[in-house]
């Protein structure tokens, strides 16, 4: 005598429907929670939306199709910790429309280059990766240093993020083509005026080597000088240890 259950494997449209169900039943209870709660993102400290020339260094990067070769996610694997560092949280990818995490590694994650190098580096190793890395398969990128930043999108740019979500207050919009400039100018005194509206840890400076003009390569290096930076580990993980 046939059990239910080879009487269902029989019944080929009975056994896809029973499937689909059982599928849909355990999606149900994994999911149905996540809207019971308003953020699955843990907030961490020190995490801060971008400042608009970071913004508009993101956008170059994107532009540039960097994301396809460089991610930007470092895992928990000791192989990527011990070659690349603490690995990523989900918090640092809270501002990121779209994200950047990636999963091909032609050149190295870029999750925690901020700091690593200097500003020159970046520009010298943007110009002509082939003076670093011998055999290096990344273009030059030296027209970003003749590139004058066009300031003009940023506004609309950070309207466009407030509205899925980043915390961009009406003044920050207002002022998010001057503030692009004053990141870039070490000796017209804005650091604090930047601080005060994006946080103690924005970094102002001429980053490109001409102090006379913002360029798309000030953006660009500004954006990866962020990279990885906003967060004290050492704190977080103590922290974590505490719980």
């Amino acid at each position: 005598m046939s059990t239910p259950h080879q009487k269902l494997e029989r019944n080929g449209m009975g056994f896809a429907l029973m499937i689909l169900f059982v599928a849909s039943l355990g999606g149900l209870f994994e999911i149905a929670p996540l809207f019971t709660i308003e953020n699955t993102v843990e907030e961490v400290e020190g995490m801060r939306p971008y400042t608009p020339l970071e913004v508009a260094g993101r956008d170059i990067y994107v532009r540039e199709g960097c994301y396809a070769c460089h991610s930007q996610m470092i895992r928990t694997l000791r192989s990527d910790v011990d070659r690349y560092g603490h690995y990523s949280l989900a918090a640092e990818s809270m501002y990121d429309h779209p994200h950047q995490w990636g999963s091909k590694r032609t050149g190295p994650d870029l999750a925690r280059v901020g700091g690593k190098y200097s500003d020159t580096w970046h520009v010298a190793h943007l110009q002509n990766p082939r003076d670093f890395v011998e055999g290096s398969v990344m273009p030059g990128y030296s027209f970003l240093s003749e590139t004058p930043l066009n300031t003009h999108p940023l506004e609309g740019s950070l309207i466009a993020l407030r509205r899925v979500g980043v915390p961009y207050t009406d003044a920050q919009i207002d002022t998010a083509m001057v503030d692009a400039l004053r990141q870039a100018d070490p000796f017209a005194n804005y650091e604090g005026d930047l601080q005060d509206s994006y946080g103690p840890n924005v970094q102002v400076r001429d980053f490109d080597g001409q102090p006379d003009r913002v360029t798309e390569m000030d953006a660009l290096v500004a954006y990866l000088q962020m990279l990885g930076t906003l967060v004290d580990f050492d704190s977080f993980d103590a922290e974590a240890n505490n719980r």
